[in-house]
């Protein structure tokens, strides 16, 4: 597969995985499924916005770069009808860099959240009830949470959904490093959609 072509593919892919990782992340803003009474009462990892700004945001622009790869045009650059291509790889990398960093700013904070549990009423006050992800072993302790109802399966399936999502999301970023590089170096397999080396189709 060409590398603009390798490019688009993983564009197209990781557009989607933005859009559910945001919506994940806001969903996060209503613990089980219902409206906060107070911000107070929301897991402190879900302000640090890891599914929007990393997972989503920062996502995007790569995605963009990547899906616009495959119809760069240049010819005629210098004389050179392959930097032009050369150049945009180049740039790609760059960007999927920036994606990679999204990725696993979202990572872990997925992964913190995940071990610290989510905030919640014991029955006495709002406070982190779990210690060192003993939580995810002992469904027993999930009777800790008085409210609000569904709250961990909630914080556990949407968080562990963003660390899925975002490892995705920095792998396909790392597989357009390497696929950048390689179209750096070696440029496209075609140019313009240029058959002949004079540049006619």
């Amino acid at each position: 597969m060409c590398t603009g072509g390798c490019a688009k593919c993983l564009g197209g892919t990781l557009i989607p995985l933005a859009v559910l990782g945001t919506l994940a992340n806001i969903l996060l803003f209503f613990p089980g499924g219902k409206v906060a009474e107070d911000s107070a009462h929301i897991t402190d990892e879900v302000w640090y916005f890891g599914g929007i700004l990393g997972s989503g945001v920062l996502m995007i622009f790569p995605a963009l770069v990547f899906l616009g790869l495959q119809n760069n045009d240049c010819c005629g650059c210098c004389g050179n009808r392959s930097c032009g291509k050369r150049f945009a790889m180049f740039s790609s990398i760059i960007f999927a860099a920036v994606g990679v960093l999204g990725a696993g700013y979202c990572l872990i904070l997925s992964a913190v959240a995940l071990n610290k549990g989510p905030k919640c009423n014991t029955g006495e006050k709002w406070t982190y009830p779990f210690q060192d992800g003993n939580y995810l072993a002992d469904h027993a302790l999930w009777n800790l949470c008085k409210s609000p109802d569904n709250i961990v399966p909630w914080h556990l399936t949407l968080f562990s959904l963003l660390l899925v999502m975002s490892g995705i999301q920095g792998l396909l970023c790392g597989i357009q490093m390497v696929n950048g590089l390689f179209g750096t170096l070696c440029g496209d397999c075609k140019c313009c959609g240029c058959c002949g080396g004079d540049g006619t189709v």
